[in-house]
């Protein structure tokens, strides 16, 4: 027994309002009996079907590294940050550059992060990226002492509303270019950020990395933006300590 498109299209929309996290098609698709369960393509569309109904409004259904979610959209965020007293958390320039060679250079140990950057990498910025599920082991470099390998995580993808490395702002959208790339020795704008680097398929899951390093506070603001992705734009309003 098939349903109707009109329910099960509400079914799906029902199902991500309710829950507090993204969800993929393989998790709608549990939604439904054997006797009544719609092709992964249905889901598909209905999903296409309810992005389109968010056109003109203030919430987008947007799709991320671990599914679909709806959210507010970020043109709104001026508005809907005095909803919460509490500030954003801020993060050090140094836990930045940690998060970001991380990204790019995965998987990566904590002694090739610190010989890049020059000091030590203290046991409190990797706890942290860990405890918020941006960064994880995903091996031990085969050496004496066997030191853990880091990688990012969907959830790092997830929070700066991305799904893929695509979807990443470009290098010519990072503030103080000149001054980082020597210091990361990041990849060139035309090149494939990750060529020749960590292969996110080898986890089955998407991997991805932060491209702005420096403090909201002293970026300039006569900085041309309108080329900015979504995540561009994400990174560039977050506050640093």
């Amino acid at each position: 027994m098939s349903i109707e498109q009109d329910k099960l299209k509400n079914i799906i929309e029902a199902a991500l309002l309710a829950v507090a996290k993204p969800m993929s098609v393989e998790q709608i698709l549990k939604l439904f009996s054997d006797e009544d369960r719609p092709s992964a393509n249905a889901i598909k569309e209905m999903l296409r079907m309810l992005q389109n109904d968010c056109d003109n409004r203030g919430i987008e259904l947007k799709q991320v590294a671990s599914g679909y979610r709806y959210q507010a959209r970020s043109e709104y965020s001026e508005w809907l940050s005095r909803l919460w007293e509490e500030k954003p958390a801020k993060y050090s320039r140094a836990a930045l550059e940690t998060l970001a060679l991380i990204a790019y250079r995965q998987p990566v140990t904590r002694a090739e992060i610190e010989d890049v950057r020059g000091v030590g990498v203290s046991s409190s910025i990797i706890k942290t990226m860990m405890e918020r599920e941006w960064v994880r082991v995903v091996g031990h470099r085969d050496v004496p002492g066997r030191p853990a390998l880091y990688a990012t995580t969907k959830q790092f993808l997830d929070y700066f509303n991305m799904k893929s490395l695509q979807e990443l702002p470009t290098l010519a959208e990072i503030k103080d270019l000149d001054e980082l790339h020597p210091e990361l020795d990041l990849p060139e704008p035309d090149q494939d950020p990750t060529q020749g680097q960590f292969d996110p398929d080898t986890l089955k899951e998407d991997n991805n990395y932060p491209l702005q390093l420096a403090g909201a506070e002293e970026a300039d603001d006569s900085t041309d933006t309108n080329s900015e992705t979504e995540a561009g734009k994400k990174f560039r309003n977050r506050k640093y300590q």
